[in-house]
C-alpha cells in the first residue's frame, strides 16, 4: 500500500500538477452598446480610447500641475502604495515556501544526571556541557501543488492591491478635478450674485430717486430694498463653500488647509473637452480597476480550493541533519563528534472530523461569492457609463435650454427696466424679471458646471484611460 502511494505521488510530482481547478478568466460580457437606445451625446467619439492623463483635456496648465501634485503627496494613495509593497513581501515570503529550508543551531546544555542513571559523558562525571551545533535541512515535497496554490493566491492578492492602487489613483484625479470645476462654479455664482447685487443695488438708487420726485410710492423703495438683500442673503452660503472648496482641494494634494497657496480656478481657465472618447463595451472589463481588482479576488479564490483540496491529500516531508556534540565547544567539529540522520515523513489525514471537507466546501462557495460580486463590479460598471451617457446627452440640452433662458431673461429685464423709466409698466414687473435673471443666470453656471462634471464622470466609467503595466 505504501509503495503504491509513493508511485502515485512521485507520478502526480513529476507531471507537475496541482490540486483544485486551473483558474480561466471569465469572458468579456457579450454587449455591443451601454445603452438600450442610441444616444446623441454631444461629443462622444465611440471605440476610441481614454488617454492616460485624460485631466489635461481641460485645458489648464494649474489644474495639471494641481493633479500632478495629489498624486505625489496624497496620503491615501500612499496608503494604497504601501499597502501594495506589503502584498509583493507576502507573496514572496510564500513562494520561500517552495524551497528547502535550512536552520543552523547551537546549543550548549548544561546538565545534571541521577545517580542511578549512567552519565552521558565519557568521564562518567554526573555534572557536565553539552554543546551541540547542528544544521537542520527540512524541504516539503509540493506533490499535489498546495503550495504552488498557495503561491498563486497570494500573487493574485498582490494583484488586488495593485489595481486597487490604480483605482485609487482613478477616483483621487476624479476627485481632484470635479472639486477644481466646483471651485469654478462656486467662484461664477459668487461673481454673478455680486453683480446681481449691484444691478440690484442701482435699480434701489433708481427707485429712490423717482420717490423724491414724487413719481411712486415708499412700497416700491421697500420692495427694491428687499430684493437687493434677498441677493445679498445668498452671498455668504456662496463664499462658505468656495472657502471650503478651496479646503478640499488642498487635502486632496496633500496639504494642510491653512498652507494653501495653490492656484483658483475658474471656467476662464478650463476648457470643455471637444471630443470624449468612448471604448467598446468588451474593453471596460480590461480598463476598469475595480473590475480588474474583482477578477484577482476571484483568482485567488480558485487558487484557495486548491489548498484545501490539497490538504486532504498525502503530504511528504524530507528532512536532514548534520551535527556535532561535545563536552567542550573548542572540540565542536573533531573527529568523532559527529552526528547525522536522513529521513521522510508521509502523512495521509484519516479522520479530522470532517474538517478538511467542509474547509474545501468553504473554499467552493467563497469562490462562488467572488464570482457573483465579480459580476456585480461588472454591471455596475456598465451602469456608470449608461448613466454618465444619459447625463451628458440631458445635460447637453439643459446648457442650451439655460444659455437661451438666460439670454431671454437679461432681455426682459432690460426691456422691462426700459418701459418703466418711461412709466409704460408698474414697478412689480421690473421686479419679476429681475428675480428671473437673478435665477436664470445662476442656473446657467450650474448648468455649464454639470456639463464639465459629466466629463470627468465619463473619463472615471471607463477606467481612466490607465494601462495594465501603469499599475506595476
Amino acid at each position: 500500500m505504501s509503495k503504491r502511494i509513493a508511485l502515485i505521488a512521485l507520478a502526480v510530482l513529476a507531471a507537475g500538477c496541482a490540486a483544485g481547478p486551473d483558474y480561466q478568466r471569465p469572458a468579456a460580457p457579450a454587449v455591443d452598446r451601454y445603452t438600450a437606445e442610441p444616444l446623441a451625446a454631444p461629443g462622444v467619439v465611440e471605440g476610441s480610447d481614454v488617454p492616460a492623463q485624460w485631466w489635461t483635456l481641460f485645458g489648464s496648465e494649474a489644474l495639471d500641475r494641481l493633479v500632478a501634485a495629489a498624486l505625489r503627496a496624497n496620503p491615501n494613495l500612499h496608503a494604497a502604495d504601501a499597502a501594495l509593497r506589503a502584498a509583493r513581501e507576502n507573496a514572496a515570503a510564500q513562494r520561500g515556501a517552495l524551497l528547502p529550508g535550512v536552520d543552523a543551531h547551537l546549543a550548549p546544555t548544561r546538565q545534571k544526571t541521577a545517580g542511578p542513571v549512567a552519565s552521558g559523558a565519557a568521564s562518567g562525571a554526573g555534572l557536565y556541557t553539552l554543546h551541540t551545533a547542528q544544521l537542520v535541512v527540512g524541504y516539503a515535497v509540493d506533490v499535489f501543488g498546495g503550495t504552488r496554490r498557495q503561491v498563486e493566491a497570494a500573487d493574485a492578492q498582490v494583484d488586488v492591491a495593485r489595481y486597487q492602487r490604480q483605482a485609487a489613483r482613478l477616483t483621487l484625479a476624479s476627485n481632484v478635478v470635479a472639486a477644481a470645476i466646483q471651485e469654478a462654479s462656486l467662484r461664477a455664482q459668487l461673481d454673478a450674485t455680486r453683480d446681481l447685487a449691484a444691478l440690484a443695488g442701482k435699480q434701489l438708487d433708481a427707485v429712490r430717486r423717482q420717490r423724491q420726485a414724487g413719481q411712486v410710492g415708499m412700497a416700491e423703495v421697500a420692495a427694491q430694498e428687499a430684493a437687493l438683500a434677498q441677493v445679498e442673503a445668498g452671498m455668504p452660503a456662496l463664499e462658505k463653500q468656495l472657502a471650503q472648496q478651496r479646503d478640499l482641494l488642498a487635502v486632496l494634494a496633500g496639504r494642510y488647509p491653512g498652507a494653501d497657496g495653490g492656484a483658483r480656478f475658474d471656467f476662464a481657465g478650463l476648457a470643455l473637452p471637444e471630443a470624449l472618447p468612448l471604448s467598446l463595451p468588451a474593453r471596460l472589463v480590461e480598463q476598469r480597476p475595480d473590475i480588474r481588482a474583482a477578477e484577482a479576488e476571484l483568482h485567488a479564490a480558485s487558487a484557495r480550493i486548491g489548498v484545501a483540496q490539497a490538504a486532504r491529500l498525502p503530504d511528504i516531508t524530507l528532512s536532514a541533519t548534520l551535527g556535532s556534540a561535545a563536552l567542550d565547544a573548542s572540540t565542536l567539529f573533531k573527529a568523532g563528534t559527529g552526528f547525522w540522520s536522513i529521513g521522510a515523513d508521509l502523512v495521509q489525514p484519516l479522520f479530522k472530523g470532517g474538517a478538511l471537507m467542509h474547509q474545501q466546501r468553504a473554499a467552493q462557495a467563497q469562490y462562488d461569492q467572488a464570482a457573483a460580486q465579480y459580476r456585480a463590479v461588472v454591471l455596475a460598471a456598465f451602469q456608470d457609463v449608461a448613466d454618465t451617457l444619459y447625463a451628458l446627452a440631458a445635460d447637453a440640452k439643459a446648457l442650451q435650454a439655460m444659455a437661451a433662458a438666460e439670454r431671454a431673461a437679461h432681455r426682459s429685464l432690460a426691456i422691462a427696466t426700459r418701459q418703466w423709466e418711461l412709466g409704460a409698466i408698474a414697478y412689480p414687473a421690473v421686479l419679476q424679471a429681475q428675480q428671473a435673471y437673478q435665477q436664470a443666470a445662476i442656473a446657467l453656471i450650474q448648468a455649464r458646471a454639470a456639463r464639465y462634471a459629466d466629463a470627468v464622470a465619463l473619463f472615471q466609467a471607463l477606467g481612466g484611460g490607465w494601462q495594465d503595466g501603469d499599475a506595476r
